[in-house]
């Protein structure tokens, strides 16, 4: 009698509320102070954008206004009118588009190759040279601004497109997620083809570059949005306005010696960004997919 007394105790469903503690692994819990936190920091990072907007459409005496205006009370596209009038905005937007689209896929070919070499192939001191590259990362850029001008100087590039182009072909930056990246890819793979009489190029090429479509993506958007912004170094290596780029004549021509055009300023602005946000979105796929999927590699 006691054994058929326990055995229903024991076959008895528990009495436990459902919503305990151990019920609720794995499941999303509502945070509001993190929704507060996020829109809070949206906020800030989507005001000055919104600014540049609406200021792009005001009148010089509105964006001097005390206190200031948010929306125009007479909006005009006067501001590019007079960009368009003041800037030989077809030349400048063609050095822009060469100079960050031969950068970029000058990044994407050979970041990649090096990050191959130094994921998946075997060589002696590979260790200490990838380690030589991390390096690099933390030297300023001002400080090799100099060297580098000298150099590109004693070659006879400046005011040309190889001076604005050569010197950042390649980045420690780019080598290092694409190398990181690679090392994800299965081995198995690549012992694979190169059992089937594949080259190491050709393993390259057709089976590690179509698995690293996410970070292509991430470092296309990266370079060509430092490429295209660029101000410094263009401004050096130029020193004819046939060889501007958007940036340095924006900045050269609506900042005077006495006052600054923020008309001009902000409808330059609005122009530039508009390429940067076309490549975001045709990159968008791609690049979410390597924020997803990075998490769960091994």
């Amino acid at each position: 009698m006691t054994a058929i007394t326990d055995k229903a105790a024991v076959a008895e469903p528990s009495t436990k509320p459902r919503g305990t503690v151990g019920s609720h692994i794995g499941e999303p819990q509502a945070r509001p102070w993190l929704y507060v936190v996020l829109g809070i920091g949206l906020v800030l990072v989507v005001t000055p954008f919104v600014w540049m907007l609406l200021g792009s459409f005001m009148t010089e005496g509105e964006l001097r206004a005390n206190p200031p205006t948010w929306w125009p009370a007479n909006p005009s596209l006067d501001n590019f009118r007079e960009l368009f009038a003041r800037l030989d905005f077809p030349q400048f937007f063609t050095n822009s588009i060469v100079v960050a689209v031969t950068v970029t896929l000058g990044n994407l070919v050979f970041c990649s190759m090096l990050g191959y070499a130094f994921a998946k192939i075997d060589f002696w001191g590979r260790t200490w040279l990838f380690r030589l590259v991390l390096a690099t990362l933390m030297v300023p850029g001002m400080v090799t601004l100099v060297p580098l001008f000298v150099l590109v100087s004693n070659l006879g590039m400046v005011n040309t497109y190889f001076g604005l182009i050569l010197p950042f072909l390649a980045g420690p930056f780019g080598v290092f997620l694409m190398r990181q990246f690679m090392q994800g890819v299965p081995d198995e793979l690549i012992d694979a083809a190169r059992v089937d009489g594949a080259g190491e190029f050709r393993i390259f090429a057709r089976v590690v570059m179509p698995l690293c479509k996410p970070a292509l993506a991430t470092l296309a958007i990266l370079t060509f949005l430092g490429s295209w912004n660029s101000f410094l170094w263009p401004l050096v290596v130029a020193s004819t306005e046939d060889m501007y780029t958007l940036p340095v004549a924006l900045g050269l021509y609506a900042v005077g010696q006495n006052s600054t055009d923020y008309g001009l300023l902000l409808a330059g602005a609005m122009v530039i960004v508009v390429p940067i946000l076309i490549v975001f979105f045709a990159l968008q796929k791609h690049f979410v997919q390597g924020l997803a999927t990075t998490g769960l590699k091994s």
